[in-house]
């Protein structure tokens, strides 16, 4: 290696407010190439109109810098946004990859909404990761981590001292995911975290939202394993499997709906296409009704 060449990473986030979510620039210094996760489609769902420029800002910022996306990365399948994964896969050729255990999420909402046309096999995605798998961009070596609880098939992406958790983990003031979805399980997520907390306390962690803890002003997602270790509200050091569900499984219950999780599930769990659209050229999402008795 010759001396003075970058060997890290080179990251960047971009923090969508409307959401509270954070995607990323992964780029390999030396080819140049670069990995995309968690990009943001932009969804106004009072009109039902789809925009891409959270994922042009993205990739304009990549052709400025000279990287060449060469993946798509998704952590899991969101409930708060919609993936903009196909349209940086139309403008780029990178492949769309997630956990293998999307699979089980196709068939958990596959009859939840009805979707009879919905394959179940993961086929909607180019790339279906295993735990432990190791895949290239570039020079730099992505290991994946399968870390389900807050959906069975959340997946961690870890290249050299970094650690792309999705919605595992959040800001040590604020705490951790919640598991109260279809197929979560609080156990599992006390597990997963566990697992993650298990690398090396230097370990930097890159969060997919942040929602500002109380009694803080800005925005923030890239903390340690040391710091979640010592600080987290919910799972630092000391903190039971038993009392860590109790307390999940209590929070859980208070808290509401995401606002976009209807779009966003039937949306992402198809690797981010929309239905196909109908006779009229019109492309519709479903929403189930549950009538409540008198």
């Amino acid at each position: 290696m010759e001396d003075g060449m970058e060997t890290k990473p080179l990251i960047e986030a971009f923090f969508d407010e409307a959401t509270y979510t954070v995607s990323y620039l992964v780029a390999d210094p030396q080819s140049r190439e670069a990995a995309v996760i968690d990009p943001v489609m932009d969804f106004d769902i009072a009109s039902g109109e789809a925009d891409t420029r959270s994922a042009e800002r993205l990739l304009a910022f990549a052709a400025k810098r000279g990287w060449r996306i060469t993946m798509v990365l998704e952590t899991h399948a969101h409930a708060d946004h919609l993936s903009a994964a196909p349209f940086v896969k139309a403008r780029t050729g990178a492949p769309i990859g997630i956990g293998e255990h999307i699979r089980d999420v196709q068939k958990i909402f596959r009859p939840v909404f009805g979707l009879d046309d919905l394959r179940t096999d993961g086929s909607d995605f180019d790339r279906l990761f295993r735990d432990g798998e190791q895949f290239s961009v570039g020079t730099l070596r992505f290991t994946v981590m399968h870390v389900p609880g807050h959906t069975p098939a959340d997946i961690a992406y870890l290249v050299d001292d970094a650690a792309f958790v999705g919605d595992t983990l959040f800001m040590p003031d604020y705490g951790t995911a919640r598991a109260d979805f279809p197929g979560g399980d609080a156990r599992m997520l006390y597990r997963s975290i566990r697992r993650l907390l298990s690398l090396p306390d230097e370990t930097r962690l890159f969060l997919c939202h942040d929602y500002k803890a109380p009694g803080r002003d800005d925005y923030r997602w890239e903390t340690t394993v040391g710091e979640e270790r010592r600080a987290s509200v919910h799972i630092h050091e000391g903190v039971d499997e038993d009392s860590f569900v109790a307390m999940r499984e209590a929070r859980d219950a208070t808290l509401p709906v995401p606002r976009l999780l209807l779009p966003s599930i039937q949306v992402n769990i198809r690797a981010g296409h929309f239905p196909e659209a109908e006779s009229n050229g019109v492309r519709y999402l479903k929403i189930p009704v549950k009538a409540k008795s008198a």
